[in-house]
Formats: C-alpha cells, structure tokens, sequence
C-alpha cells in the first residue's frame, strides 16, 4: 500500500513539473506576443497619453483610466502561456518594442513594464497557475495597475509620492479599474478570440474553448 501511494505521488509530481516547465513553443509564442503588445503600447502611446492628460486636466489622478491599454502584455501573457514568468516575460518584451520604435518616455518604458509584468504574474501565482478565468484574468489586470501605481510613487524626477493623497487616491482607484476592464476583461476576450481561430490548439487556452463548444 505504501509502495502505491509513493507511486502515485510520484506519477503526480512527473505531471505537475512538465506542466510549469517552458517548451520551445512557450518561448515564441511568448516573443510574438510580446512584439504584437509592443506594436499595441506604440499605437496606444498617442491615443492613451491624450486620454490620459485630458482626464488629468479635468481631475488630477483620473488619467490612470487610460492606463489599462499599457497592462495589456502581463494579462495576456499569463493567460496564454501559463508558466511561471510568462506574464512578466510578455509585458516586458512588449514594453522594450514600444521603446525601441519610439516614445516619450524611453528606458523607464522598461522598468515600468517590470512592475506592471510582476503585478499580474503575482496573481497568477497566487492561483499556483492552475485558474485563468475571467475573474482571475480581471485581478491579474488589477496587480498590474498596482505594480504601475507603486513604481510611479516613488520614481522620477517628481514621483507620485510627492503630489496629494487625493491625487494618489484617485490615480490608483483609476488604474485598479481600467487594469481590471482595459487589461483584464479585455484581455481575456482576446485570448478567447485568439482561441477560437485555432491559433493556440497547442495551448490550453485552446483545448478549454474546444471543450466548452
């Protein structure tokens, strides 16, 4: 009896490794979506930063509604890939593109993907990697915004840190919702819209959509 109960466990654990280790597929994909997130932040660099500073002008701290877009990578990359480190991998990947082609903001476009990438991959740990429904998807969407919030606090030459607690306020319950709807919710239709033309039928997010139908 205890020689099958260490057999099993042992069967158990063979499965559970595979399935948090990164294949070559999980590496190009991870890259392509990276780069596509990446083409999505340079569009979005124009549209969302004039969003973003009409929304600040109309109430200092309600620019972060526009943020969501910039969160897209770390959703989308955890809910695709589904291995430790693939939402922090897309969201960095897709921030290094947007500085590459061009922006404003240049090498703290990176460091700022950091946080934002470590937010959502938390929450996805937090599930031990094994739920990515829309809920869960909504919350990734919600730490990235908190990742954004924190490493906005305290860097650059006049961080968040120094403005008012109202300001804070209002810029981190904005972010908390456009992450949660702009990069979670959003997010999670576009891995299903993904899905549903069969380009990820080597990947979960594929065979739970065939499931479902």
């Amino acid at each position: 009896m205890m020689h099958s109960t260490a057999t099993a466990h042992n069967a158990n654990s063979g499965a559970v490794a595979p399935r948090l280790t990164w294949r070559v597929v999980d590496i190009v994909v991870a890259a392509v979506l990276g780069v596509v997130i990446g083409l999505v932040f340079w569009v979005w660099n124009t549209i969302g930063y004039a969003w973003f500073t009409a929304a600040d002008g109309l109430t200092p701290g309600l620019g972060g509604i526009a943020v969501g877009i910039w969160l897209l990578g770390g959703v989308v990359g955890g809910l695709v890939i589904r291995k430790p480190g693939a939402a922090l991998v897309v969201e960095v990947v897709a921030a290094i593109v947007s500085m590459l082609i061009g922006n404003i903001w240049g090498v703290s476009t990176v460091l700022e993907g950091i946080a934002q990438g470590l937010g959502a991959e938390l929450v996805f740990a937090l599930f031990l990697y094994r739920r990515f429904s829309l809920p869960v998807a909504a919350l990734a969407g919600v730490g990235a915004a908190a990742g954004a919030w924190l490493f906005e606090l305290f860097y650059g030459s006049s961080p968040n840190i120094l403005k008012s607690a109202v300001f804070n306020g209002i810029y981190l319950g904005t972010l908390v919702v456009s992450g949660a709807v702009l990069a979670g919710v959003l997010g999670w239709l576009l891995v299903r819209a993904l899905a549903a033309t069969g380009a990820l039928s080597r990947f979960a997010a594929g065979r739970e959509l065939r499931r479902e139908v």
